[in-house]
């Protein structure tokens, strides 16, 4: 953005109400200017709190197995037929038509299929609008982004626009029977007639053994991704994609990086996974928890927390710490992406939480250096004990975002195979 379109954009959003119509301008002038290249293609948008970026690749993989050419736009990354590249704008849905220039790319690539990220905060920035969709999925809903919505009711709210959209234009709506708000949209789309998936659905549950045997822990099968896997399913089998092909990529889909991501060497077990929020932190807690056995009667589960900085839902920090003292035997609090706040308020805010839920004091540990954070997990963990140690947060994310703008190149993955390799 040039210095003439800052200008601008100030403008806009200094007059009261401009602001709106300001993104609602870029949203429409994109569909002109790339000539509603929507109608080309068959367009899926995934909302939702949790699970959107593995549902995502989970849809790819299964339409790219069935021969169909796709493309997709996560917060992870943009890949257009053979073309791939990791999602560098630091949004996962972008604005200023970016969106409409994604969807044009893939028309004239000759894809059929687009999957798309649709996030809260992109739907109440008009960035849905004139786009074609012929399905839209929800995952799940949890309180996220609260500060920036104002309520939960109003991120609520957003997630539902979408949909509506959705059904406004003669798309299908998928709704998730397992989460605990889908009685609501149910009931606000129920004139729509929304499909309704599961994994206790018969496809799902029957496929799981193999699943099991084929993963072998790797892409975990946790309640969470047994829900992605479903809704996946759900929307290949209404697109016509066949069971074969629905089988075989599941069997050969390795998860995605950030996202339960295992690394293990020499006996020791770490999870680099992206958990920001009370609900997604415990879902990657209890699927990682070691459970007792005759070979490992006392196995430990060991965290490295941290929480976003720069005003991002304080809130849900105690909250988290509550959380992280259900599930784990040592926590060690650390940096995340402190922003401009002061990193050691951040870890004290999570360990309010922490230890007002009686987590013993000598189990937890702090330090701002997140390489030493990890450096201490691994130093309590005991391979031979089936300990596993998991880092949340970050994710595949490669910074970690610090004051006034600055960035500090970050991979959870390398860091963990790093450490480990000084272990030996």
């Amino acid at each position: 953005m040039g210095i003439k379109d800052h200008r601008i954009a100030k403008l806009f959003h200094d007059i009261p109400g401009a602001a709106s119509t300001y993104h609602f301008l870029w949203a429409w002038s994109g569909a002109v200017f790339y000539r509603h290249p929507s109608r080309k293609l068959i367009v899926i948008g995934v909302t939702g709190t949790k699970g959107k970026t593995t549902t995502l690749e989970l849809l790819n993989a299964i339409f790219e197995a069935a021969g169909h050419r796709t493309a997709l736009l996560s917060s992870l990354r943009v890949k257009i037929g053979d073309a791939n590249a990791k999602n560098r704008t630091g949004n996962s849905m972008p604005g200023r038509a970016f969106l409409q220039k994604f969807l044009s790319d893939a028309a004239r690539a000759g894809c059929e299929y687009a999957f798309v990220e649709v996030t809260s905060q992109g739907v109440v920035l008009h960035r849905h609008r004139f786009v074609h969709w012929d399905a839209g999925v929800l995952t799940n809903l949890a309180p996220e982004h609260i500060e920036a919505h104002g309520s939960f009711e109003n991120y609520r709210a957003a997630k539902l626009a979408f949909l509506e959209y959705v059904c406004g234009r003669g798309g299908q709506v998928f709704l998730n029977r397992d989460d605990k708000h889908f009685p609501f949209f149910a009931e606000a789309l129920s004139r729509h007639a929304p499909l309704r998936y599961s994994k206790e659905d018969e496809a799902v549950k029957d496929s799981m053994p193999k699943l099991l045997a084929a993963h072998d822990g790797g892409f975990i099968l946790s309640d969470f991704n047994q829900e992605n896997i479903a809704v996946a399913v759900a929307v290949a089998k209404r697109f016509g994609v066949d069971d074969a092909s629905i089988e075989r990529a599941i069997l050969h889909f390795g998860g995605v990086p950030g996202r339960m991501e295992f690394v293990r060497r020499d006996g020791y077990t770490a999870v680099a996974d992206y958990a920001h929020t009370p609900d997604s932190l415990e879902a990657a807690y209890r699927a990682v928890k070691p459970k007792p056995s005759p070979e490992h009667p006392d196995p430990r589960l060991i965290c490295i927390l941290g929480a976003a900085g720069g005003g991002r839902d304080v809130w849900k920090r105690p909250a988290m710490g509550a959380v992280a003292a259900r599930y784990c035997d040592d926590i060690i609090l650390t940096d995340e992406d402190p922003y401009d706040e002061n990193p050691a308020a951040i870890i004290q805010a999570i360990k309010e939480g922490v230890l007002s839920a009686g987590f013993p004091k000598e189990r937890l540990r702090e330090t701002l250096d997140r390489r030493e954070a990890i450096r201490m997990a691994l130093a309590l963990a005991r391979p031979h004990r089936g300990d596993v140690v998991i880092g949340t947060g970050k994710g595949s994310e490669e910074w970690i975002h610090r004051a006034h703008g600055a960035r500090e190149a970050w991979n959870e993955r390398e860091e963990f195979e790093r450490a480990l390799q000084k272990n030996r």
